[in-house]
Protein backbone atom coordinates (compact mmCIF):
# COMPACT_ATOMS: atom_id res chain seq x y z
CA UNK A 1 0.00 0.00 0.00
CA UNK A 2 1.11 3.29 -0.82
CA UNK A 3 0.73 5.42 2.36
CA UNK A 4 0.01 9.56 2.19
CA UNK A 5 -0.44 10.62 5.67
CA UNK A 6 1.83 7.82 7.53
CA UNK A 7 5.68 6.89 7.20
CA UNK A 8 8.33 4.54 8.28
CA UNK A 9 9.13 3.23 10.96
CA UNK A 10 11.97 5.51 10.87
CA UNK A 11 15.18 4.96 13.28
CA UNK A 12 14.54 7.82 15.36
CA UNK A 13 17.76 8.65 18.09
CA UNK A 14 15.22 9.89 20.75
CA UNK A 15 11.89 7.41 19.96
CA UNK A 16 13.63 4.16 18.66
CA UNK A 17 11.05 2.83 16.06
CA UNK A 18 9.38 5.53 15.44
CA UNK A 19 5.85 5.67 13.04
CA UNK A 20 5.37 8.98 11.41
CA UNK A 21 2.15 10.52 11.13
CA UNK A 22 1.90 13.89 9.38
CA UNK A 23 -1.53 15.64 9.77
CA UNK A 24 -0.90 18.62 7.83
CA UNK A 25 0.10 16.69 4.32
CA UNK A 26 -1.80 18.31 1.49
CA UNK A 27 0.46 17.42 -1.25
CA UNK A 28 1.23 20.93 -2.19
CA UNK A 29 4.53 21.39 -0.02
CA UNK A 30 5.50 22.40 3.42
CA UNK A 31 2.65 23.87 5.81
CA UNK A 32 4.51 25.41 9.20
CA UNK A 33 5.02 28.54 11.02
CA UNK A 34 8.80 28.50 10.95
CA UNK A 35 10.92 28.63 8.01
CA UNK A 36 14.18 27.35 9.99
CA UNK A 37 17.07 27.37 7.73
CA UNK A 38 18.43 23.91 8.95
CA UNK A 39 15.09 22.22 7.83
CA UNK A 40 16.16 18.87 6.03
CA UNK A 41 12.80 19.50 4.28
CA UNK A 42 13.51 22.62 2.32
CA UNK A 43 11.46 25.98 2.42
CA UNK A 44 8.36 26.29 4.03
CA UNK A 45 5.64 26.63 1.00
CA UNK A 46 2.98 28.18 3.68
CA UNK A 47 3.77 29.91 6.34
CA UNK A 48 1.19 30.30 8.64
CA UNK A 49 0.22 30.43 12.42
CA UNK A 50 -3.69 29.23 11.59
CA UNK A 51 -4.76 26.06 12.88
CA UNK A 52 -7.15 24.12 10.46
CA UNK A 53 -7.98 20.56 9.51
CA UNK A 54 -6.01 19.42 6.89
CA UNK A 55 -6.41 15.80 7.29
CA UNK A 56 -9.30 14.30 8.16
CA UNK A 57 -8.61 11.84 11.38
CA UNK A 58 -10.52 8.78 9.81
CA UNK A 59 -7.75 8.94 6.83
CA UNK A 60 -5.13 8.35 9.24
CA UNK A 61 -6.61 5.75 11.40
CA UNK A 62 -6.68 3.82 8.12
CA UNK A 63 -3.82 4.39 6.81
CA UNK A 64 -2.45 2.73 10.60
CA UNK A 65 -4.97 0.03 10.36
CA UNK A 66 -3.63 -1.10 7.35
CA UNK A 67 -0.32 -1.62 8.55
CA UNK A 68 1.53 -4.75 7.87
CA UNK A 69 3.64 -6.31 11.45
CA UNK A 70 6.07 -4.00 12.08
CA UNK A 71 7.77 -2.92 15.02
CA UNK A 72 6.87 0.40 16.98
CA UNK A 73 7.84 2.53 19.91
CA UNK A 74 6.64 5.47 19.37
CA UNK A 75 3.36 6.77 16.84
CA UNK A 76 4.94 10.37 16.48
CA UNK A 77 2.75 13.44 15.15
CA UNK A 78 5.51 14.97 12.76
CA UNK A 79 5.93 15.27 8.90
CA UNK A 80 6.96 17.57 6.21
CA UNK A 81 5.16 20.66 8.30
CA UNK A 82 4.40 21.76 11.75
CA UNK A 83 1.76 19.01 13.09
CA UNK A 84 0.32 21.29 16.14
CA UNK A 85 -1.33 23.24 12.87
CA UNK A 86 -3.96 20.54 12.27
CA UNK A 87 -7.15 21.75 14.20
CA UNK A 88 -7.70 18.56 14.40
CA UNK A 89 -4.76 17.41 16.58
CA UNK A 90 -6.46 16.42 19.79
CA UNK A 91 -8.95 13.63 17.71
CA UNK A 92 -6.30 12.63 15.72
CA UNK A 93 -4.52 11.52 19.46
CA UNK A 94 -7.87 10.26 20.69
CA UNK A 95 -8.43 8.12 17.85
CA UNK A 96 -4.81 6.50 17.68
CA UNK A 97 -5.42 5.91 21.31
CA UNK A 98 -8.31 3.73 20.71
CA UNK A 99 -6.81 1.36 18.43
CA UNK A 100 -2.84 1.21 19.01
CA UNK A 101 -3.39 -1.80 21.35
CA UNK A 102 -4.66 -3.44 18.19
CA UNK A 103 -1.36 -2.22 15.87
CA UNK A 104 0.32 -5.53 14.79
CA UNK A 105 3.39 -3.35 15.52
CA UNK A 106 4.95 -3.91 18.98
CA UNK A 107 6.53 -2.03 21.31
CA UNK A 108 9.55 -4.17 21.77
CA UNK A 109 12.26 -2.05 22.62
CA UNK A 110 10.17 -0.11 25.28
CA UNK A 111 9.02 -3.22 26.62
CA UNK A 112 12.89 -4.55 27.58
CA UNK A 113 13.51 -1.28 29.32
CA UNK A 114 10.39 -0.45 30.69
CA UNK A 115 8.23 -3.41 30.89
CA UNK A 116 4.72 -3.52 29.15
CA UNK A 117 4.14 -0.43 26.76
CA UNK A 118 1.13 0.16 24.96
CA UNK A 119 2.53 1.80 21.60
CA UNK A 120 2.86 5.30 22.98
CA UNK A 121 2.65 8.85 21.25
CA UNK A 122 4.77 11.30 20.91
CA UNK A 123 4.25 15.00 19.29
CA UNK A 124 7.34 17.09 17.74
CA UNK A 125 6.88 20.51 17.65
CA UNK A 126 8.79 23.62 17.03
CA UNK A 127 6.67 25.37 19.79
CA UNK A 128 5.22 28.10 18.09
CA UNK A 129 1.71 27.36 18.99
CA UNK A 130 2.66 26.24 22.74
CA UNK A 131 1.57 29.57 24.07
CA UNK A 132 -2.28 28.69 23.24
CA UNK A 133 -4.80 27.05 25.58
CA UNK A 134 -6.51 24.83 23.05
CA UNK A 135 -2.89 23.43 21.32
CA UNK A 136 -1.89 22.63 25.51
CA UNK A 137 -5.02 20.85 26.08
CA UNK A 138 -4.34 19.11 22.61
CA UNK A 139 -0.58 18.43 23.22
CA UNK A 140 -1.10 16.86 26.60
CA UNK A 141 -3.06 14.07 25.26
CA UNK A 142 0.01 12.77 23.77
CA UNK A 143 2.07 10.26 26.19
CA UNK A 144 5.38 12.20 24.96
CA UNK A 145 6.05 15.90 23.83
CA UNK A 146 9.06 16.90 22.12
CA UNK A 147 9.57 20.73 21.83
CA UNK A 148 11.71 23.15 20.22
CA UNK A 149 14.24 25.46 21.59
CA UNK A 150 17.14 27.44 19.49
CA UNK A 151 17.58 30.56 20.66
CA UNK A 152 17.82 32.89 23.43
CA UNK A 153 16.47 36.27 22.32
CA UNK A 154 13.99 37.25 20.00
CA UNK A 155 16.97 38.79 17.60
CA UNK A 156 18.32 35.05 17.12
CA UNK A 157 14.71 33.38 17.13
CA UNK A 158 14.24 35.80 14.12
CA UNK A 159 17.37 34.61 12.11
CA UNK A 160 17.50 30.75 12.92
CA UNK A 161 13.60 29.96 12.65
CA UNK A 162 12.18 32.32 10.68
CA UNK A 163 8.57 32.36 12.12
CA UNK A 164 5.07 33.42 10.76
CA UNK A 165 4.08 37.13 11.68
CA UNK A 166 2.88 37.24 14.91
CA UNK A 167 4.86 34.25 16.54
CA UNK A 168 6.75 35.89 19.37
CA UNK A 169 9.69 34.65 21.30
CA UNK A 170 8.36 35.75 24.41
CA UNK A 171 5.30 34.17 23.72
CA UNK A 172 7.24 30.73 23.03
CA UNK A 173 9.09 30.54 26.31
CA UNK A 174 6.06 31.45 28.19
CA UNK A 175 3.94 28.97 26.82
CA UNK A 176 6.72 26.70 26.89
CA UNK A 177 6.56 27.47 31.01
CA UNK A 178 2.81 26.89 31.05
CA UNK A 179 2.53 24.01 29.43
CA UNK A 180 5.47 22.01 31.60
CA UNK A 181 3.44 23.01 34.60
CA UNK A 182 0.30 21.56 33.68
CA UNK A 183 1.91 18.30 31.64
CA UNK A 184 1.80 15.30 33.03
CA UNK A 185 3.57 13.71 30.45
CA UNK A 186 7.06 13.02 29.38
CA UNK A 187 8.97 16.79 28.09
CA UNK A 188 11.57 17.02 26.00
CA UNK A 189 13.53 20.39 24.49
CA UNK A 190 15.24 19.75 21.69
CA UNK A 191 18.14 22.52 21.17
CA UNK A 192 19.69 22.26 17.74
CA UNK A 193 22.98 24.14 17.69
CA UNK A 194 25.27 25.70 14.45
CA UNK A 195 27.50 28.32 14.01
CA UNK A 196 24.88 31.18 14.67
CA UNK A 197 23.67 29.74 17.88
CA UNK A 198 26.56 27.47 19.53
CA UNK A 199 28.03 30.71 21.46
CA UNK A 200 25.00 30.99 23.21
CA UNK A 201 24.68 27.74 24.37
CA UNK A 202 24.93 29.42 28.38
CA UNK A 203 21.73 31.71 27.82
CA UNK A 204 19.63 28.70 26.14
CA UNK A 205 21.13 26.40 28.99
CA UNK A 206 19.54 29.28 31.42
CA UNK A 207 16.27 29.47 29.85
CA UNK A 208 15.71 25.44 29.45
CA UNK A 209 16.40 25.10 33.08
CA UNK A 210 13.78 27.53 33.99
CA UNK A 211 11.55 25.75 31.87
CA UNK A 212 12.70 22.51 33.72
CA UNK A 213 11.61 19.98 31.21
CA UNK A 214 12.38 16.23 31.51
CA UNK A 215 14.89 15.64 28.89
CA UNK A 216 17.34 18.13 27.13
CA UNK A 217 18.31 17.06 23.23
CA UNK A 218 21.51 18.40 21.95
CA UNK A 219 20.75 18.00 18.40
CA UNK A 220 22.85 19.46 15.19
CA UNK A 221 21.85 19.47 11.46
CA UNK A 222 23.08 15.99 10.59
CA UNK A 223 20.92 15.18 7.30
CA UNK A 224 21.39 17.52 4.37
CA UNK A 225 20.41 21.40 4.19
CA UNK A 226 21.94 24.44 4.08
CA UNK A 227 23.62 24.79 7.73
CA UNK A 228 26.42 22.70 8.61
CA UNK A 229 26.35 20.70 11.81
CA UNK A 230 28.75 21.93 14.54
CA UNK A 231 31.29 19.09 15.56
CA UNK A 232 30.98 16.59 18.02
CA UNK A 233 34.11 18.39 19.86
CA UNK A 234 31.85 21.89 19.90
CA UNK A 235 29.05 19.87 21.73
CA UNK A 236 31.20 18.64 24.13
CA UNK A 237 31.97 22.10 24.60
CA UNK A 238 28.31 22.92 24.91
CA UNK A 239 27.33 19.47 27.16
CA UNK A 240 28.49 21.29 30.50
CA UNK A 241 26.37 24.37 30.37
CA UNK A 242 23.13 21.44 30.87
CA UNK A 243 25.61 20.25 33.72
CA UNK A 244 22.40 18.83 36.08
CA UNK A 245 19.94 18.56 33.57
CA UNK A 246 18.89 15.32 32.16
CA UNK A 247 20.49 16.00 28.58
CA UNK A 248 21.17 13.49 25.70
CA UNK A 249 23.06 14.55 21.91
CA UNK A 250 22.49 13.09 18.47
CA UNK A 251 26.54 12.46 18.31
CA UNK A 252 26.03 9.95 21.68
CA UNK A 253 23.08 8.04 20.49
CA UNK A 254 22.64 4.98 18.81
CA UNK A 255 20.47 4.15 16.06
CA UNK A 256 18.54 0.79 16.26
CA UNK A 257 17.49 -0.49 12.78
CA UNK A 258 14.65 -0.47 11.89
CA UNK A 259 12.56 -1.83 8.18
CA UNK A 260 10.25 1.04 7.01
CA UNK A 261 6.66 0.12 5.25
CA UNK A 262 6.60 3.07 3.38
CA UNK A 263 7.83 4.46 -0.20
CA UNK A 264 10.82 5.73 -0.80
CA UNK A 265 9.39 9.01 -1.91
CA UNK A 266 7.03 8.96 1.03
CA UNK A 267 9.93 9.24 3.41
CA UNK A 268 11.64 12.07 1.08
CA UNK A 269 9.28 14.47 1.42
CA UNK A 270 9.35 14.26 5.05
CA UNK A 271 13.30 14.25 4.87
CA UNK A 272 13.86 11.34 6.49
CA UNK A 273 16.68 10.12 4.21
Amino acid sequence: MKYKYIYGPVPSWRLGSSLGVDPVYTGRGKICSFDCNYCQVGKTTLLTDERKIYVPAEEIIKEIKSLPAVEIDYITLSGAGEPTLAANLGEIINEIKKIRDKIKGSSEHLNKKYGPQKNKIAILTNSSLIDRKDLQDEAALADFVIAKLDAHSEKLFAEINKPAEGVKFDNVVRGLKEFRARYKGKMALQIMFMEQNKNYAEEIARLARQINPDEIQINTPLRPCGVKPVSKAEIERIKPFFKGMNYISVYDAVKKTVKPVSKKDTLKRRGKI
